[in-house]
């Protein structure tokens, strides 16, 4: 009897211990399909914001400058001497304000984006920097190139665009290599830096400030795409971000 009660009582334990299993497992399903679903929608939400600002800076700012270059170009053919130097150089800025915001636009907009693919549109993004003279730039792409998924590849642009903007604002780096390996199932992509590189561990820990926020942010964006994203830096040799995911 004595036995016959410890088999029940054991298979009982056993019956309850899987029961619990199940439902720990389905609350974990649900809560990472709930977060995924909510980083999708922050992400749909922000896209449509960027392609708003792209269309107002393109219909609206850029009209008017290029107005303002018509008349300057108008002012300048009936003046003379000092004035007319002043209107050629107000002539110029207008000009490379014009381009700038063109620039702008189409790194916003999420259809420019999708059009040009992965590859050029990280190309753009680079020449942009490269002609700041601030920054040497260059990108090496190897492996047969193969388009991915469209919100795949903007997920992974927008990564990208992320880590250009923190090291443009903290490395204090002269150069960057972004490496684009096209490998048969799977894709490499890399961002490195010669800059002060950065001590990764208070950021990983405290995702309050800005730097944290915005590592969190890459993080999140790789992980809804199925990406392994990795951040790696020496202090005084620089940083590199590294993303790996399945190009199928």
């Amino acid at each position: 009897m004595f036995i016959l009660l410890f088999i029940l009582f054991f298979f009982f334990y056993l019956k309850v211990s899987q029961k619990r299993n199940e439902m720990l497992r389905n609350e974990q399903e649900t809560r990472s399909r709930y977060e995924e679903a909510i980083l999708q929608t922050q992400l749909e939400i922000q896209e449509q914001t960027l392609k708003t600002i792209s269309q107002e800076i393109h219909d609206n700012i850029g009209q008017m400058l290029s107005l303002a270059k018509l008349n300057l170009a108008l002012a300048e053919a009936e003046q003379q001497d000092d004035t007319n130097s002043k209107i050629t150089d107000s002539h110029q800025l207008v000009s490379k304000a014009i381009q700038d915001l063109r620039d702008l636009s189409r790194s916003l907009n999420t259809d420019y984006v999708s059009e040009m693919g992965l590859q050029r549109s990280i190309e753009y993004e680079l020449g942009m920097i490269q002609k700041t003279g601030t920054m040497k730039t260059s990108m090496l792409v190897e492996g047969q190139i193969k388009r991915l998924d469209k919100q795949k590849e903007l997920i992974l642009f927008r990564i990208v665009q992320e880590s250009l903007n923190n090291i443009i604002k903290h490395a204090g780096a002269d150069e960057l290599i972004v490496e684009l390996t096209y490998l048969p199932h799977q894709l490499y992509l890399s961002i490195k830096d010669n800059g002060k590189g950065v001590d990764l561990t208070p950021l990983s820990e405290n995702a309050s400030t800005g730097a944290g926020l915005g590592i969190r942010n890459m993080h999140n964006r790789a992980k809804l795409i199925g990406g392994d994203f990795k951040m790696s830096s020496t202090l005084g040799q620089g940083t590199q971000v590294t993303i790996e995911l399945s190009n199928e």
